[in-house]
């Protein structure tokens, strides 16, 4: 007899790469997650303790404490939002619910992995989108809808490049779209973006019926390993994911540190306002090093390297990891020339500095 055998699609998928941390040692300087530069709130912190002294009880179904307090904080409607474990599983459910077999889904070219493997594992066809300039081309992505396209994947701003759509040119997107096409806003960095026009999703959401925003605690609120995402959906929407979203999909103590960390809205400014502080300073310093740095509004940056010499990405890359400091290749995102930083504190990323002077041997 044959042995089982996998659903088309699933053997096309490239198992999702994370950053490759090392052994041994506490002192090293991990920026290649675009993680938080500070540790979560200590509320949070406090929160989550509190609240795993008793795991032997089930959380709420369907985390609806966590929802309420997302409607307060961002002045949404609780029926509109829906948490997961990380904003990974929402796009797996989006995905599951409005494609498969026959049907395409379009990304950027060098969008977050997690929209090819979600679209693939469903048995949907994963079309990448040319960018340009590493930016979000709006023309591009509507020439290539077609009666076969479900879903649309844009991170606004994008992983790993950085860049953002304005909200002039969302809405452009938007309008081009056929309205069976849902237009999913990966808002992962949103909290981070200091720009007059931009906009997350939230107001589209409320206009029409075929937008999806989806957002995390893992970056600005720093509770990665806790995995708590959400999204703001239309009412039809969130039904529908209800109905194939796993019970009890967030855990009690990650439910109450992510209410405690919407709560304390200080120590988020201050995230926020370190990285709109750091990002330019550290952009300035590597760029003075004779290295080129994409324009980004997030907590990263992508740095180039020159290809075909001594000195190429994979080069830096290793320097920087021998010294202790971790950082990211993005040559599967199809940019075999650069270097992904997340910033770090201040101190780590003077450390960073210097270390890429000595690479480059600037004096």
């Amino acid at each position: 007899m044959a042995p089982p055998k996998a659903k088309p699609g699933v053997l096309a998928i490239t198992p999702y790469a994370g950053s490759e941390v090392g052994l041994g040692g506490t002192d090293r300087i991990v920026i290649s997650s675009n993680e938080s530069a500070f540790g979560p709130s200590w509320q949070a912190m406090e929160a989550y303790s509190a609240a795993s002294e008793d795991v032997r009880r089930y959380p709420e179904i369907d985390a609806r404490s966590l929802r309420k307090a997302l409607a307060t904080h961002h002045g949404l409607e609780e029926d509109r939002i829906i948490c997961g474990c990380g904003s990974d599983q929402i796009i797996d459910l989006l995905t599951l619910c409005f494609a498969g077999p026959g049907d395409e889904t379009l990304y950027t070219e060098h969008g977050f992995t997690m929209y090819p493997i979600a679209s693939l594992g469903v048995g949907a066809t994963p079309i990448a989108v040319p960018e340009t300039n590493l930016a979000t081309d709006v023309d591009a992505i509507l020439e290539r809808v077609t009666d076969k396209t479900r879903i649309v994947f844009l991170a606004n701003p994008n992983n790993p490049t950085g860049t953002y759509l304005p909200e002039q040119e969302l809405r452009r997107l938007h309008a081009g779209l056929p309205e069976n096409v849902l237009l999913l806003l990966d808002g992962a960095y949103a909290e981070f973006v200091t720009e007059d026009d931009y906009e997350a999703g939230e107001a589209l959401v409320r206009e029409f019926s075929n937008v999806v925003m989806t957002r995390t605690f893992s970056k600005i609120y720093a509770l990665a390993s806790l995995r708590v995402g959400w999204a703001y959906a239309p009412p039809e929407i969130i039904d529908v994911l209800d109905r194939v979203r796993p019970p009890f999909n967030v855990s009690a103590p990650a439910i109450s540190a992510a209410i405690a960390a919407l709560e304390d809205r200080e120590h988020t400014e201050r995230s926020r306002r370190h990285n709109a502080e750091t990002l330019p300073w550290f952009v300035g310093e590597v760029e003075a090093l004779g290295l080129h740095v994409n324009p980004s509004v997030a907590n990263f940056v992508i740095v180039r390297f020159p290809a075909e010499t001594a000195q190429n990405a994979e080069a830096a890359y290793q320097f920087l990891f021998e010294r202790g400091i971790v950082t990211r290749r993005v040559a599967g995102y199809g940019l075999p020339d650069w270097v992904r930083m997340s910033i770090g504190t201040r101190e780590e990323m003077e450390d960073v500095v210097a270390a890429l002077r000595a690479f480059v041997g600037a004096s």
